[in-house]
């Protein structure tokens, strides 16, 4: 059979993200014609372009907003349009006859994204003047399409962002009423998605549209697309999985989605489109973890003698048909970490199928993504690597594991040194113990140039909550020994777990101070805590002294269920802190305020660290 799989918008565009890859590659060998198109790409190619932007101020002019962004835009039209396709041909090659005036900014328009480069806010246009010339040229124009991006919310659609579309919509989305009055209003960057499936439609003719929505940011644009099948093409069966149906619609009631797809799948897709597409064109057959509607009901389809396909007997995911030279890299921060995340194009790719700790409390270690472990071979892994730099033209790899095993990265690492590869690679780690200087060491040799991993609360008491499995002293070794290699070491932190006081709060604040101090961190983000129903926070509210609230029936059932409202038996508000968290590690980011007292960072009083001062 004919299936298309599709990335609706928006992801990141500077890569593509990997889901459809390892399902082409199933499917493929399965016999089936598979043909994969990233609609969230050629989105942002299609408003990017001079084409694109003139349709763009045409509708800031017919727009009822008025401010001074769009009086500037409106103003400097001309002046996009005629170098907007400069600029992402330079950001899709990094090369470019204008890269001199690039840098000397002589030929764009800077609208208010260029402020902090002129006010030199946080000594960023010290930090500028260290980078490369390529860099300073892939800065000025990612601030050039900030500005643009801004333009677009603020003047076309308020739903737009570089790599999320409507999220805010999507986000604990209990009633699936408000997506479906979405649906209904149309904004000139809706009537480009229906478009660009049109011909994507045409193009392929497929009797199976697969689309797959990893996060609340790509729901609209997916459904969007969905729609639109079903009004051109209604004899094309639609069905959607990844990683937001996974975790928020497993318990969906509502049937109205119904009415624009045919199918939900739960979980790794590769077994569900395999018996999916058997049903279809037999009119028969067992289904795996396939929900579907019957009689206005939501049905659930998976027959138990099913099971799904070993994770290291996959082959290597196949990006063919999404072609490398055409995503655009942005710089839209100085920080050589987190630039990794829109700069550069990575072949993503998983190591592991799910997690080897899988025991964190806020986690959703009940569910399947990360509840059944099983592990890759390093001698498979580089075969795979080999066979997708091959495909893609691409030498680096960013593995998007949960936490990629300790011992696999070595052995991989000598696996990769072995074969004398030539690779850059980076991904997402537990701060391991076993990760020694002596690891690190092989690791950068191996090609390895970053991490990225959960500090969460750097705190000892609320990490045996979170049954984190490491102590602060462990993790200060751990990035020690990362930095020391050589490689960047990106943090996520967490605020607001239940039961965490202000003090301790403040007192994790100074742990990561005093890392960033010693240049252990090259980067960090604070994440405020959620609890989710699949974690064992939401599913033993009671161990952790919350209680969580009832969710209000919408009137045609459940739609969407993963966040879930509570209260703490003990009151406090962490939402106050959330911004001096943030404006600290800004900061402590650009190496400023190292040495000020936490207190200066909040707005609303705060108490004292307790941490020692040389901890």
């Amino acid at each position: 059979m004919k299936v298309l799989l599709v990335i609706p918008p928006l992801t990141q565009f500077n890569t593509p993200y990997p889901s459809t890859a390892y399902l082409t590659s199933y499917l493929d060998k399965l016999g089936h014609e598979v043909n994969q198109v990233d609609l969230g790409l050629e989105l942002i190619l299609k408003i990017f372009s001079r084409e694109g932007l003139k349709a763009i101020t045409a509708e800031v002019k017919k727009s009822k907003k008025k401010n001074e962004l769009l009086d500037f835009y409106l103003d400097a039209s001309i002046e996009y349009e005629n170098n907007i396709d400069y600029v992402i041909s330079f950001l899709q090659t990094h090369e470019s006859p204008h890269l001199q005036t690039f840098i000397e900014r002589q030929t764009l328009p800077e609208g208010p994204r260029f402020i902090p480069l002129d006010d030199n806010q946080g000594g960023v246009l010290e930090l500028y003047n260290g980078l490369s010339d390529l860099d300073k040229a892939k800065h000025i124009c990612s601030l050039y399409l900030d500005d643009l991006a801004d333009v677009i919310r603020e003047g076309v659609d308020e739903d737009f962002g570089f790599s999320r579309y409507a999220e805010k919509i999507a986000m604990s989305l209990t009633s699936y009423t408000p997506i479906l009055n979405r649906l209904k209003k149309k904004t000139i960057l809706d009537e480009w998605i229906c478009e660009l499936t049109k011909q994507s439609l045409q193009k392929y003719n497929p009797d199976l549209l697969g689309l797959s929505i990893p996060f609340p940011g790509n729901l609209l644009g997916a459904l969007r697309i969905a729609e639109t099948t079903k009004n051109v093409s209604p004899e094309t069966k639609v069905v959607i999985g990844g990683g937001y149906v996974n975790t928020e619609l497993r318990s969906i009631e509502d049937s109205r989605i119904f009415d624009i797809i045919d199918f939900i799948t739960l979980d790794d897709g590769e077994k569900p489109l395999e018996h999916l597409l058997h049903f279809l064109k037999n009119g028969e057959g067992p289904l795996l973890r396939t929900k579907s509607r019957k009689e206005n009901k939501v049905i659930h389809n998976s027959d138990p003698s099913l099971f799904d396909v070993k994770f290291k007997n996959l082959d290597a995911p196949s990006f063919r048909g999404l072609a490398m030279n055409r995503y655009v890299s942005m710089m839209e921060t100085i920080n050589p970490m987190q630039k990794l995340w829109t700069d550069g194009r990575w072949n993503k790719m998983v190591l592991a199928h799910g997690c080897y700790w899988k025991k964190c409390t806020f986690c959703d270690v009940s569910l399947d993504y990360i509840g059944r472990y099983e592990p890759d071979s390093a001698v498979s892994v580089v075969d795979k690597m080999e066979a997708i730099s091959k495909e893609t033209g691409v030498s680096g790899f960013h593995f998007v594991d949960e936490a990629a095993p300790p011992t696999l990265l070595k052995a991989m690492s000598e696996e990769i040194l072995k074969r004398g590869l030539k690779v850059t690679w980076w991904g997402n780690i537990r701060f391991d113990p076993y990760f020694t200087a002596e690891v690190t060491a092989i690791m950068k040799s191996a090609g390895c140039i970053a991490v990225t991993g959960g500090i969460e609360v750097a705190s000892e008491r609320v990490l045996k909550l979170i049954d984190k499995g490491i102590s602060i002293d462990k993790v200060a070794a751990v990035t020690k020994n990362f930095k020391e290699a050589g490689i960047f070491v990106h943090a996520y932190l967490m605020y607001g777990f239940p039961t965490e006081t202000v003090q301790e709060t403040i007192d994790s604040l100074e742990v990561v101070r005093q890392l960033f101090k010693k240049n252990y961190l090259s980067s960090a983000f604070w994440h405020r805590f959620a609890l989710t129903a699949h974690s064992p926070v939401g599913l033993h509210p009671e161990k952790f002294k919350v209680k969580i609230l009832p969710l209000k029936k919408p009137e045609h059932g459940l739609f969407a269920k993963n966040e879930l409202p509570f209260i703490e038996e003990r009151f406090v508000d962490h939402d106050v802190l959330g911004v001096g968290l943030r404006r600290a590690l800004f900061n402590y980011m650009l190496g400023q305020g190292l040495d000020l007292d936490l207190r200066e960072w909040f707005d609303v009083k705060v108490p004292k660290a307790k941490v020692e001062i040389n901890f």
